[in-house]
């Protein structure tokens, strides 16, 4: 079968396994060139299947050497559908750990249930020669059930908090940039957006862990979080996502407290922002990336997911460079937010209109493809030909 790439609106909705293997290769090959480094021996990553969970990933084993487990919920190949880039994400990094002689679990379930954490303690135990000392929580997800009472589903949305706000964005199935405006968040969406995308399943986590003895006395669990510029702050910092990762802070305050005493750290990383399938849906801030990414080819700073996580590990959390806020947050986003970035991105703003917007800004054209190698599109050298026979004997 030849395979047809499909997006609509911003969401893709095909893949190409060839170049999710190629890209899975890639990743691997620019940790290892930077060597190896002391860090853990076992980690839990959690929504381990894309972005920065999978940039973490691959710097704990092709970096540190650790043992990982990843819990991602992606849907496998049904029928005509041949399943979404995470399950393949997941399937050619435990191929490749393998064949590089370290144990890589995964387990595609809902990380926010009580019976997936269960699941993962149970493996712990079971199956590898000691407790977890690295704990990463990067779960992206629409909802959450309520895990005390199942009949309630918190919703989160992304929205601005007291006033409607307009922006542009663009618009990758037609190729244009569009206007949008979003009406103010109600209180009841403000507090599901915190109960989703906050710090309260982080905490249930964590505490799940050490109940069962299973995690290292000096563990280190760490959450990412993003700030951002002036330009995205409505939306973002001082919108409902901004209130969560307020709410996210307050639970690493209340995890430092508990793992401390035993030589354990809970950590927050505001990182750069990144083409996402989940970030291409916020308004306002793909065009603040098509900006960024054009200033970035200029002054040479632009970092992938996995160069970003890599330098985050490697440098900030087993490293002797952490660069800290005032609230103790570790700030690898220094680099997008310096005043020299930030004042072309000033200044590339205001021209990328709906009227002077074309497919050949550079900006444009480097998203576009970040955003579709995500689904294993546009990756150079690789097939768009596939044989279905190729998912027989697959271990996910």
């Amino acid at each position: 079968m030849q395979l047809s790439e499909k997006i609509t609106g911003n969401v893709a909705r095909a893949v190409n396994p060839h170049g999710l293997k190629r890209m899975m290769a890639q990743q691997i090959e620019t940790v290892r060139q930077r060597g190896t480094y002391v860090g853990a021996k076992r980690a839990l990553i959690l929504g381990g299947s894309a972005s920065y969970g999978l940039g973490s990933r691959l710097t704990a084993a092709f970096g540190q050497g650790a043992t990982t487990i990843s819990v991602g919920y992606a849907r496998p190949p049904q029928g005509d559908f041949l399943g979404a880039a995470g399950w393949w994400n997941q399937v050619y990094f435990k191929q490749a750990a393998e064949r590089a002689g370290l144990v890589a679990q995964n387990f595609n379930a809902n990380a926010f249930l009580s019976s997936t954490k269960q699941l993962v303690i149970d493996y712990i135990r079971q199956r590898l020669d000691g407790p977890i000392d690295l704990l990463v929580y990067s779960v992206a997800a629409p909802k959450r059930v309520n895990p005390e009472d199942p009949d309630e589903v918190w919703r989160s949305v992304i929205k601005p908090i007291g006033a409607p706000v307009t922006d542009y964005s663009v618009d990758l199935e037609h190729e244009k940039l569009v206007t949008q405006t979003l009406a103010p968040a109600t209180p009841e969406e403000v507090a599901a957006t915190t109960h989703v995308m906050g710090g309260e399943d982080w905490e249930l986590w964590v505490r799940a862990l050490k109940a069962a003895g299973v995690l290292a006395p000096n563990c280190k669990t760490i959450l990412f979080s993003y700030e951002g510029p002036v330009a995205t702050a409505v939306i973002y910092h001082d919108g409902t996502l901004g209130q969560a990762k307020r709410a996210a802070e307050a639970s690493a305050r209340r995890l430092q407290a508990l793992l401390s005493p035993n030589g354990g750290e809970a950590l927050i990383s505001v990182n750069r922002s990144a083409t996402t399938k989940a970030s291409a849906v916020i308004p306002g801030f793909s065009r603040y990336c098509l900006a960024l990414l054009q200033a970035e080819q200029v002054s040479g700073t632009h970092e992938t997911t996995v160069e970003h996580q890599d330098r985050l590990f490697r440098d900030m959390v087993y490293g002797r460079q952490r660069q800290v806020d005032d609230l103790g947050r570790l700030r690898p986003d220094t680099w997008e937010l310096s005043a020299a970035t930030q004042s072309q991105v000033a200044q590339l703003l205001p021209k990328i209109t709906p009227a002077t917007f074309t497919s050949d800004l550079p900006g444009y054209q480097q998203y576009r493809r970040e955003f579709r190698q995500l689904s294993g599109f546009d990756v150079p050298g690789v097939s768009v030909d596939f044989d279905r026979a190729e998912l027989n004997g697959l271990v996910y």
